[in-house]
C-alpha cells in the first residue's frame, strides 16, 4: 500500500468481469490487476476495461510485492484452498459465497486470518441489495417491531452449469438466503433441523451425499429465540430463479416480490382491534436505491445492472473491502461473521442426510469472547 492507495488482484474474470470497473473507479485503488487461467478471457477482459497487468496463475500474481489485495471470483469449492494461499501469501483477501464447504476450512481460514492480520472478507451480496438496506433502515428504526418469523428462499436451476455444482449440496451454497437474516437480526443460528426433498434424476447424481433437488430447513437463532425457515434449489424444481427473504415481525411485515419487475409487499398491522382479529394494510412498495452511501464515482454501479447485479450491491461490497484496508480495521463480514453464516448451510445438510435429525451449529467467536 502506498500513498493510502492499495493495489488489488481480481482472479476469475468471467463474474469478475464485473467487479474491474468497479475497482478501477473507487478513489482508494491505485491500480487493478486481472488474473484468469483462460487466456483468451484473460486478453478480452484486460483489453475491455485498459487493464495492463494480466497473470494466467495465481501463485505468480501472489509473488508479487505490490498487490496488496485479492479478490476471488472463482469457482466455489477453490475458494477455501486460495484464500489460504493468500492470506499465507500476506495479502487482504476478499471472496465470493461460499466461505468453504466444510466447518474445517472455515475454522482454519480463521485462523490464518489471525495469524496473518490480513482482511478477509466474505463477498455476500444479499446484506448489501436495495431491499435488504431497505428493510435494515425500518428494522433499525422499530418500524417492523419485535421479530417474529424470518424466511430466506434460494431458487436457482443449474443444469447445464460446470459438472462439479452436481455435487455441491443445496445448502452448502446457501448464504444467499442465510445472512440476510441474521444480518437483520443481528444474531447466529443454533441448531437445525433440515429434511433433503425430491431425489435427483440419474444424470445428475454424481454423488451419494448430495441427492436431493431441493434442501428446507428450520433454524433455531439465538438472540431473539425465533425460528427462520431457508429453502434452496438447485435442480428439478418449477421455479424462476430468485434469492430473497421475507421477515414478519409485531408490527409490518416485508415479502420479497414474488416475480421479476414486480414490487415487495409492506404489511402494517392495525393497531385497531376488531373481531375476529386486527386489520392488515397492504401495500406494495418502492426500493430506494442507496448510492448515496458511496462516493460519487461509485454511485452509477448500483444501476450496472446484468443478471449478476444482485441489487445494486457490487459497488457497496467493494467500498467497504477497500475502506476496511485504507482504515486499517475488520470489514464488516470478516471471517468469523463469514463463518457463522456459512456454517448453518453445511450443519443443515448434514441434518438433510439424517432425514432431519437436530445439528447443532458450532459458534465462531472474535478473539476475546
Amino acid at each position: 500500500m502506498s500513498e493510502n492507495q492499495i493495489c488489488v488482484a481480481v482472479v476469475g474474470v468471467r463474474f469478475g468481469a464485473e467487479f474491474v470497473p468497479i475497482y478501477r473507479s473507487h478513489p482508494d485503488v491505485r491500480e487493478v490487476v486481472i488474473c484468469d487461467a483462460d487466456e483468451e478471457r484473460l486478453r478480452r477482459v484486460g483489453d475491455e476495461f485498459g487493464v495492463q497487468r494480466r497473470f494466467s496463475d495465481l501463485q505468480a500474481l501472489l509473488s508479487a510485492p505490490d498487490i496488496d489485495a485479492v479478490h476471488l471470483l472463482t469457482p466455489f469449492l477453490l475458494h477455501a484452498k486460495q484464500t489460504l494461499q493468500v492470506l499465507e501469501a500476506g495479502k487482504h483477501c476478499a471472496s465470493a459465497v461460499c466461505m468453504g464447504s466444510t466447518l474445517e476450512e472455515l475454522a482454519r481460514i480463521i485462523e490464518t486470518q489471525r495469524a496473518t492480520g490480513k482482511n478477509y472478507m466474505m463477498m455476500e451480496t444479499a446484506v448489501y441489495s436495495r431491499e435488504y438496506l431497505f428493510v435494515k433502515d425500518l428494522y433499525d428504526r422499530g418500524e417492523l417491531g419485535n421479530p417474529t418469523f424470518l424466511r430466506g428462499t434460494y431458487f436457482q436451476d443449474i443444469e447445464g452449469y460446470p459438472d462439479y455444482w452436481k455435487a455441491v449440496p443445496p445448502m452448502h451454497y446457501a448464504t444467499h438466503a442465510i445472512a440476510p437474516l441474521l444480518a437483520l437480526t443481528e444474531t447466529r443460528a443454533t441448531r437445525v433441523n433440515c429434511l433433503g426433498s425430491g431425489v435427483l434424476s440419474p444424470h445428475l447424481q454424481t454423488s451419494e451425499e448430495s441427492p436431493f433437488r431441493l434442501e428446507a430447513a428450520l433454524f433455531r437463532l439465538e438472540n431473539p429465540p425465533i425460528a427462520a425457515e431457508v429453502t434452496r434449489s438447485w435442480f428439478e424444481t418449477a421455479r424462476p430463479y430468485v434469492e430473497g427473504f421475507d421477515v414478519y415481525g409485531s408490527k409490518k411485515g416485508f415479502e420479497w416480490n414474488q416475480f421479476r419487475g414486480e414490487k415487495p409487499a409492506l404489511y402494517t398491522l392495525s393497531e385497531e382491534r376488531t373481531s375476529p382479529g386486527r386489520p392488515v394494510l397492504i401495500e406494495r412498495v418502492d426500493i430506494p436505491d442507496y448510492a448515496q452511501r458511496l462516493p460519487k464515482p461509485l454511485r452509477k454501479f448500483t444501476q450496472y445492472e446484468t443478471d449478476g447485479a444482485h441489487g445494486g450491491s457490487h459497488p457497496h461490497l467493494v467500498h467497504e473491502f477497500v475502506r476496511s484496508i485504507i482504515e486499517g480495521r475488520p470489514p464488516a463480514i470478516d471471517a468469523v461473521t463469514s463463518a457463522n453464516w456459512t456454517a448453518p448451510g453445511i450443519c443443515a445438510h448434514a441434518s438433510a442426510i439424517q432425514d432431519g435429525e437436530t445439528v447443532l451449529i458450532p459458534h465462531f467467536t472474535q478473539v476475546n469472547e
